[in-house]
């Protein structure tokens, strides 16, 4: 009888998804209107501010990595508020919390001073926002669209019965451009776990400001995505906005926060244009959005350019990715890369760090082929900074981990670096739209291949295979180094959860 309620549940949810999906498809983009970036921004505050220091460096680009969550924070926050002409958005992940607020009114009134602003969002993580993008919208100067929208607002799960093939495919792109002369693209998303502002939950993530040329091949990539038959306006999928504004309440959190970001040495630095910019050489990687509908060449994935932009490693590869699932294929490579001495070190989240246990069980089933061909690997561990996590520590929105890796960058030979929302795995190869920077910097290299080598050690635990095949893993506590036999900080139910869930064939979905 159980097993007859389950069928027919399961059956009346389909039909239900099958019925809602046939009377609400997508609306049609007959009406919708093209538009493009605004190139001539050189008159602007920054356009100006910024025309010498290109015209020093003809061909290279300026950047900056913003690795502290509140200077990436204040970066975009400053790029609105100096904006003149133009803002470009576009994201993954934009939540209603403290720092998604705050950019939300930063954006809002960078379009009440009369500059346009063109937000696209993935509508994987809108629930709950359409009264904020609907007021959003209906500024005279902001334009919302949705990427691959869900059509069913409140019952978004019906939808991925009934179009799971086009709805678990997503834009994971993350990119902010103020009048086409300044950028940042990167792994973070917009919320507060991504900008130190999450209490106990310690997120390490990395973008990178970017000024010169290689702004320009954002912003049309950005026009690629806008123009798109997956970018919907909002105003066809939701309703009007109310005459309540959202937007407007500020909690004594977001204050201290703002009080804290104007006191960091970053900000004196952005505002005084003492910004230590890097010159290089750097190109834009970025998937065709025709990926999400399946009609996109193989030749245009970001991970096809990579492997042609990068090139066939000869001495040093250095991956650091929140989700690592290497797959047979990728496994295989960097066996053989090791087999050919090639030094590949490895960083990813360890189960007591990740929050997505199904990602570390695509990730876990490789790891004892990866140390026999003598891949170094190390999984962060729930402290940061050399210290551990108090016990019982709890995260924040992203699950329990009190710390969790989120940045995606890699560098080949010491000599070029990519920074960028790819994650090494099959979601992001094969599946969700990415893109990035491909920087020709030896000097950001060499730093990347010192942190793995240097730091990296007291804040992760390395892996380990031993004389008998079993793994195991050690741990540096100051002087100390500690084994453990077991995943570290981790109980035996998840354990076996993790082993039951790496058994599955669902490495394609991860």
């Amino acid at each position: 009888m159980k097993l007859f309620a389950i069928g027919s549940t399961l059956a009346a949810l389909l039909l239900a998804a099958a019925t809602l999906q046939g009377c609400a498809g997508l609306p049609a983009l007959d009406g919708r209107t093209a538009s493009h970036a605004i190139a001539a921004t050189s008159a602007t505050r920054l356009g100006t501010a910024l025309a010498p220091l290109n015209a020093a460096r003809p061909g290279m680009s300026g950047l900056y990595s913003l690795a502290n969550g509140r200077d990436a924070f204040a970066a975009r926050a400053m790029l609105a508020n100096a904006a003149e002409r133009t803002l470009d958005i576009q994201y993954y992940i934009w939540r209603r919390d403290t720092t998604g607020v705050l950019l939300f009114n930063a954006v809002r009134a960078a379009a009440q001073r009369g500059v346009r602003v063109r937000l696209l969002l993935d509508d994987n993580n809108t629930p709950g926002l359409d009264p904020v993008l609907a007021a959003l919208d209906a500024e005279p100067n902001i334009e919302v669209r949705l990427f691959n929208p869900f059509v069913l607002r409140a019952h978004r799960a019906l939808g991925y019965l009934s179009d799971f093939s086009r709805l678990n495919r997503r834009m994971h792109n993350k990119s902010f451009t103020a009048d086409n002369a300044a950028t940042i693209i990167g792994g973070r998303n917009i919320g507060d776990e991504y900008f130190g502002a999450a209490g106990s939950l310690l997120f390490i993530d990395l973008d990178v400001m970017a000024v010169g040329p290689v702004v320009d091949a954002v912003s049309r990539d950005f026009d690629r995505y806008w123009n798109s038959r997956s970018a919907y306006p909002v105003g066809l999928l939701v309703p009007p906005a109310g005459r309540a504004d959202p937007l407007e309440a500020q909690s004594a959190e977001a204050l201290d926060y703002v009080a804290a970001v104007r006191t960091s040495p970053f900000v004196e630095q952005l505002v005084g244009r003492t910004l230590p910019f890097e010159w290089a050489e750097t190109r834009l990687v970025s998937d065709d959005p025709g990926k999400v509908l399946g009609t996109e060449a193989p030749d245009t994935r970001v991970a096809y350019q990579l492997r042609q932009l990068l090139g066939e490693p000869a001495q040093t590869v250095d991956l650091v990715s929140p989700y690592f699932v290497p797959g047979k294929t990728w496994a295989a490579n960097f066996a053989a890369m090791a087999a050919r001495g090639v030094d590949v070190h490895i960083l990813t989240n360890s189960l007591e760090a990740t929050d997505v246990a199904a990602v570390h069980a695509g990730y876990a089933k490789w790891r004892k082929s990866l140390l026999e061909a003598g891949v170094t690997l190390y999984e962060l561990h729930r402290g940061v900074g050399g210290e551990r996590a108090p016990p019982g520590a709890k995260g924040g929105k992203l699950g329990s981990s009190a710390s969790s890796l989120h940045a995606k960058t890699f560098s080949v030979d010491r000599q070029r670096v990519f920074i960028g929302s790819f994650n090494f795995d099959p979601r992001s190869a094969d599946l969700n739209t990415e893109m990035g920077f491909v920087i020709e910097s030896p000097a950001m290299a060499a730093r990347m291949a010192r942190a793995l080598r240097e730091q990296v050690p007291a804040r992760a635990y390395r892996v380990h295979l031993g004389p008998d095949g079993a793994l195991y893993w050690t741990e540096r506590v100051g002087e100390t180094e500690i084994r453990h036999d077991t995943e570290p900080g981790t109980g035996f139910w998840k354990r076996a959860a993790v082993g039951l869930l790496s058994l599955l064939p669902i490495d394609w979905l991860l």
